[in-house]
């Protein structure tokens, strides 16, 4: 029963998601308003970790089958496929490593950022 009820409340906020997107004018999906609601809650706490953390760990456990008929798709349009295949894994991987250094840049500033005002907050206490 419990584990319905996190389903429950999974499918609510994504609902909800599906609602905002049929009623705001933006290019934004659906998905997406649902995950920006789900963070939303529980970072207010509105959504208590308890409440979905069964559920959503299930689901985690079986997403990787879930992409098993899309391998399947792309095999069976490999020939099609053939001609693109090198530029588009050149492309993902030269953004992978530019997402990689941007995502280490910015977590090195917001350390060394915190570190400051740390020695800002010791020095303070000094004097």
């Amino acid at each position: 029963m419990k584990l319905l009820y996190q389903f429950g409340v999974i499918m609510a906020v994504t609902f909800l998601g599906e609602v905002l997107h049929a009623v705001l004018p933006l290019p934004v999906p659906a998905s997406i308003y649902g995950l920006l609601i789900m963070l939303f809650g529980l970072c207010t706490k509105f959504i208590k970790l308890s409440q979905v953390k069964i559920a959503a760990d299930f689901l985690i456990d079986i997403m990787p089958p879930m992409f098993i008929p899309a391998a399947v798709g792309l095999v069976t349009v490999w020939m099609d496929l053939k001609e693109i295949v090198v530029p588009v894994v050149t492309i993902i991987v030269v953004t992978t490593i530019f997402v990689m250094i941007c995502t280490g840049k910015v977590s090195q500033g917001i350390i060394d950022y915190r570190r400051e005002k740390e020695i800002e907050r010791e020095d303070e206490r000094v004097f």
